[in-house]
């Protein structure tokens, strides 16, 4: 497979051009054929165009690309070697839900045909390639696994937003049902990755190693988050403790923030769902995500108090949200915890106002239910800095005075501001 790859006499096929998909299909499209596969026509006519409808890539990465883009599933069939990069969501309820990731296993399955390559990128559990996915590609395709069709999983390992850890300058972990599907998985991607590959031991494997990377970050920024509540009532100021902490070598910089997206806020679940299935509750990791997940209203509530504190009638509170997305510098709103702050202002009758440089209105509509607006209106009784955009990190105090009324109150949840604000009311994390 890798020979034929190499010489284009076999097809790569990109499932979901995404945030993750259409790199992979870009960098793959330099140096092999390429069909890159989405299911919403609108997004497909954008890329055919040369534009990132996620806006992270710039148009030149399409230059010099053999590539296909497409939204008929027919196409599929001209490949030999798929690479499934859909999103893996949590419903309601914080379970995971496989519905995309099955979907297109159909997808790929009604098109697959003898010596074919699958290789998922997606987040899952241990075991959901092998247990959930493998069954809908063989009762699709009629065809059996291993014998017929080979199997790969190499997790996703792409930053929203980061310009210096790019795709091939991250080491990518790839894994194979057996040591031949292994060989060519990792060759083929060898192609791509300038940093190199690590081949895990199997497939299960790999899906655990993505999973942990995230479970860890998460479980860190929760001891911050709780180390923050204590700080909060001792009237000390937590970034001035981790400035401290942080000048010991082996002191491990974590942050307490708004832990949301598709990544860290979500693939715990997954362990946790999988944990529970073989009987185990894991305490720590729960718990985790639990502290983490009720920040918003937390912020929300401390912003309540203090806005009382001041005389005001909360019901005649105005506040302005600044930032919606759920990391800085990217256009991202998918699973932002910024929501929670809105919707926890809003339970109290507090009329908020939200603002981002980077976000879609439409989506943001969409999504949660909420319009943003597309300038400061002032005065306001309190200001949330919720996102460290690019655009948010040199305003001065004078900024900030104009925005807010007598006593107004800042709300600095990053701490960019730390020391810099002398006048107005200030609290962070």
């Amino acid at each position: 497979m890798f020979t034929k790859i190499k010489n284009k006499q076999a097809t790569i096929s990109v499932i979901g051009l995404g945030y993750v998909g259409l790199p992979i299909a870009l960098e793959f499209a330099k140096k092999a054929k390429v069909i890159g596969f989405d299911i919403k026509p609108e997004r497909v006519e954008l890329m055919k165009q040369g534009i990132d409808p996620s806006k992270e890539l710039d148009s030149k990465e399409f230059n010099g690309c053999d590539i296909e883009f497409t939204a008929n599933a027919e196409d599929i069939k001209r490949a030999h070697f798929h690479i499934i990069a859909v999103p893996t969501p949590i419903d309601d309820h914080n379970l995971p839900d496989l519905k995309p990731i099955i979907a297109a296993s159909k997808t790929v399955g009604a098109a697959l045909k003898k010596g074919d390559y699958v290789v998922y990128e997606s987040t899952v559990y241990p075991g959901c390639t092998e247990e959930d996915c493998v069954p809908v590609l063989e009762k699709l395709s009629g065809l059996k696994f291993e014998i017929d069709f080979k199997v790969g999983f190499s997790p996703e390992r792409i930053n929203p937003g980061d310009k210096v850890h790019t795709l091939t300058s991250i080491t990518k972990v790839v894994s194979g049902c057996d040591a031949e599907a292994l060989d060519n998985v990792a060759k083929i991607y060898e192609m791509v990755i300038k940093a190199g590959v690590h081949r895990a031991s199997s497939l299960k494997v790999a899906e655990a190693a993505k999973i942990i990377e995230n479970t860890q970050r998460d479980v860190n920024i929760a001891l911050m988050y709780e180390l923050s509540l204590i700080f909060n009532r001792m009237n000390i100021n937590t970034y001035d403790v981790l400035e401290a902490a942080g000048t010991k070598w082996n002191f491990l910089k974590f942050f307490p923030g708004l832990v949301g997206g598709h990544c860290i806020g979500v693939d715990p679940y997954y362990l946790l769902h999988k944990a529970k299935e073989v009987g185990y509750h894991a305490k720590m990791i729960d718990s985790g995500r639990f502290i983490n997940d009720s920040m918003g209203g937390y912020v929300a509530k401390q912003v309540v108090k203090k806005i009382i504190a001041a005389d005001k009638n909360i019901k005649d509170a105005r506040v302005l949200v600044m930032g919606v997305t759920f990391k800085e510098d990217v256009a991202d709103i998918r699973n932002s915890k910024v929501v929670d702050v809105v919707r926890e202002l809003q339970s109290y009758c507090v009329n908020v106002e939200a603002i981002d440089p980077h976000a879609s209105i439409k989506e943001v509509k969409e999504e949660y239910g909420y319009d943003m607006v597309e300038k400061v209106t002032g005065k306001y009784d309190a200001v949330v800095l919720a996102v460290q955009h690019e655009e948010y990190k040199n305003l001065t105090e004078d900024y900030f005075k104009l925005l807010l009324n007598e006593k107004g109150l800042f709300v600095d949840l990053k701490g960019i501001y730390k020391n810099k604000i002398k006048d107005l009311k200030y609290w962070s994390l």
